[in-house]
């Protein structure tokens, strides 16, 4: 059970992001004025009801601008809590652990644990707990607080607390067991949702050298030499690679099954380091949507090429002005490369930003 004045230390910043809370509001609002304040698909941002959101976890100067994306689109008007899901990069985990601390400190400003929250779900028997010195090691959960603590802030409802959970190395059958426990607070229209990940890490220092130069990644190779990357296709050099192989895991998590999110996994061993909570998320949504949970229509453009028996009519929406969001289905707005990887001695890590409605 979280413990009362234990607060987790921002342990990363003056290193991965600023320390000087003037200079980080700035930094962000900087990130955050990039991005439109409209989508030509989606409309206006805030997205109503878009309260899933995904987005990197990786030093500012990386994936700063990216993860504003997600947050720019982020709507926060009827939550109350958020739940922020992340991967462990330190220590082995086999399950979920919660955080024993009572706030997180940002150089904003500190964001209050949901005590209650953490103490529902520490009773369900199958969550660990996180000691202090893991907390606060791990980057994955720390990285999006800023972001937060801005958008609440200057949101109607100011700060809302915080339900920070590790995601550990779980097996399928873990990740549907967890999503299934979580589905009722995924549910809620109160709950706010923050899965962190990135995608592929490519290199050798990272053992991870697969290229693939079609869409649908069925040719899998790997690279070891760079006589082999003088025979690749000449016109799928290896970042363009790097990018099909995410783009084909954006395409199947949105999907919404879960076990085609494992098979994808299994067959390209793509390195998203997230993929646990991204997995957990799929497997919760899927088990809701199961269980006859949907979205109503929401009125906004169709999706170009969609064909006319995609446009629906419901609640006065008629014609090319309905067209029906899934519930929890992923629209990814935004992907970016730390460099254009184009020898074998070249490295790069993925990051993605994107938005579901529930």
């Amino acid at each position: 059970m979280a413990a009362k004045n234990l607060i987790r230390r921002a342990t990363h910043a003056g290193s991965w992001y600023l320390s000087d809370g003037e200079e980080l509001n700035e930094q962000l609002s900087g990130f955050l004025a990039n991005v439109p304040i409209a989508s030509f698909e989606h409309g206006p941002v805030p997205i109503p009801d878009a309260r899933i959101i995904i987005a990197p976890h990786a030093g500012y100067s990386y994936s700063g601008a990216t993860s504003a994306w997600a947050y720019k689109f982020w709507d926060v008007s009827k939550i109350r809590r958020i739940f922020l899901l992340g991967p462990s990069h330190h220590v082995y985990l086999t399950s979920c652990a919660l955080s024993q601390c009572s706030e997180y400190e940002t150089p904003l400003g500190n964001i209050p644990i949901d005590i209650e929250t953490v103490k529902q779900l520490q009773q369900t028997g199958r969550f660990e707990l996180m000691s202090k010195v893991t907390d606060e090691d791990e980057h994955s959960l720390e990285m999006h607080l800023p972001f937060i603590y801005k958008i609440l802030s200057e949101s109607r409802g100011g700060i809302r607390p915080l339900v920070p959970m590790m995601i550990g190395a779980l097996s399928a059958s873990a990740e549907r067991e967890f999503g299934e426990l979580l589905a009722p607070y995924l549910r809620d229209p109160e709950n706010g949702f923050i899965i962190s990940t990135d995608f592929c890490h490519w290199g050798t220092r990272f053992g991870y050298t697969t290229y693939v130069d079609d869409p649908e990644c069925s040719k899998i190779r790997s690279l070891s030499s760079s006589s082999a990357v003088s025979k690749l296709n000449s016109e799928v050099p290896i970042y363009r690679s790097i990018e099909i192989m995410d783009y084909k895991g954006m395409d199947v998590s949105n999907g919404g099954s879960h076990a085609e999110w494992m098979e994808y996994l299994s067959r390209t061993k793509n390195t998203i380091c997230g993929r646990h909570p991204l997995g957990l998320l799929i497997s919760s949504v899927e088990y809701l949507r199961a269980n006859g949970v949907e979205l109503d229509l929401d009125k906004r453009k169709p999706a170009p090429g969609s064909e006319p028996e995609e446009i629906v009519a419901k609640n006065g929406l008629t014609g090319e002005d309905a067209l029906k969001y899934s519930f929890g289905k992923i629209y990814w707005i935004q992907y970016k490369q730390s460099s254009k990887c184009m020898r074998i001695s070249d490295s790069s890590v993925s990051y993605a930003s994107g938005f579901a409605k529930a």
